[in-house]
């Protein structure tokens, strides 16, 4: 299937590994013009060399923090007429709620709503007068199921869903697309992660706490990122203009919910 993404312009937050290199891959392959961004210059050109290899659209890098208002003009510079943004962020840890304080929510809410919201604004409006644009949040499972330990990250995030809700019902007559994808359980560096503080925690092996993880999902494994990049890049296709506002879960089948 030809997506219809040849040509476009996309930004892709925090791209230079996991979720976010994920998507910037697929819309690569399909032809999209990416810039992608990240924090670390090493990680940085090799996810560019990477994506490069595929042949697909051009590849521009912008080392940049996207939580501040400086790396965020940085990156609307690069790409002042996206057509496509895919806004991503590496979530805070979990923890304890009596253990957080004030900084630990500011955190939170800067990484993981106001700086999807600023790029949000900055982008939007040049891609209704286009009559085009597709935004993809990448938000988390515990949006639609919270768990405690998740709070600074759910809280955050479940905020951002609501104001894209609002704002997608707004900008649909311009053919612009505001969708969430909740991933749970993919195989990153986050997941990795997730094994470690397991086994510091529970005093386990490496392989314990990977089998444990795998048994928390419905599928009975980590979910591959090219199966996120690829779901990505269909929300952003020509085909996907009347899919907005929505929240679609990428958990190996594991929510137990209806809606």
């Amino acid at each position: 299937m030809d997506l219809g993404l040849k040509g476009k312009q996309a930004i892709v937050c925090a791209s230079s590994r996991g979720l976010g290199k994920a998507c910037a891959l697929s819309l690569a392959g399909e032809g999209a013009d990416v810039v992608i961004n990240g924090l670390h210059q090493d990680r940085l050109d090799a996810a560019r060399a990477e994506i490069e290899s595929l042949g697909g659209g051009r590849v521009t890098a912008v080392l940049a923090d996207i939580n501040t208002e400086a790396g965020r003009r940085e990156l609307i510079a690069a790409c002042p007429e996206a057509d496509i943004l895919v806004n991503n962020n590496e979530g805070p840890p979990p923890g304890q709620f009596a253990n957080w304080q004030r900084k630990d929510f500011e955190a939170a809410i800067d990484a993981n709503f106001m700086a999807p919201v600023f790029m949000i604004q900055a982008l939007v409006e040049g891609m209704k007068a286009r009559r085009f644009g597709r935004i993809v949040n990448i938000t988390s499972a515990m949006v639609k199921s919270p768990r405690a330990p998740m709070g600074l990250s759910t809280s955050a995030r479940s905020a951002l869903t609501a104001l894209c809700k609002g704002l997608s019902v707004e900008v649909a007559p311009f053919n612009v697309t505001i969708n969430n994808l909740l991933p749970e359980r993919f195989d990153t560096d986050r997941q990795q992660f997730m094994a470690e503080l397991a086994m510091k925690i529970k005093g386990i092996s490496q392989e314990e706490a990977v089998a444990e993880i795998h048994e928390s999902i419905a599928a009975k494994r980590m979910g591959e990122p090219a199966e996120f990049g690829d779901t990505c890049a269909f929300l952003c296709s020509a085909q996907a203009g009347y899919i907005s506002g929505q929240n679609l879960q990428l958990d190996g089948g594991s929510y137990s919910g209806l809606i």
